[in-house]
């Protein structure tokens, strides 16, 4: 579990910087079992939609580009939940690239 690293890896760094890095992962973690829970073709799709906003895509093209490549996992939407699923995708994207960090502090305090 990626969260458990974290924890470990953080009490070598700044005691202000793991309770920062302790309190962002207690709070997302329904957030990270929820990914954790997809399948492989869930997250192969996801990841494809987080790439596609990455480019600089609308929602609507990146979820559209990955139900390509990904159909049997794809997204069912309609206008009404479109910002509700740009919203989840945006965090995703957010919550990807704040883990990453941690795990580059970590990674430079062994």
């Amino acid at each position: 579990m990626k969260t458990a690293k974290f924890l470990a890896a953080s009490t070598k760094i700044g005691d202000g910087l793991k309770e920062l890095i302790d309190s962002y992962l207690k709070d997302t973690g329904g957030f990270s079992s929820m990914l954790e829970e997809r399948t492989a073709g869930e997250v192969a799709y996801d990841n494809e939609v987080v790439t596609g906003l990455r480019k600089g895509y609308s929602i609507k093209k990146a979820l559209e580009l990955a139900g390509e490549k990904y159909p049997d996992d794809a997204l069912q939407w309609e206008d009404e939940t479109i910002d509700d699923i740009k919203a989840h995708y945006e965090y995703l994207m957010s919550h990807e690239d704040v883990l990453a960090k941690i795990e580059r502090l970590t990674k430079g305090s062994n």
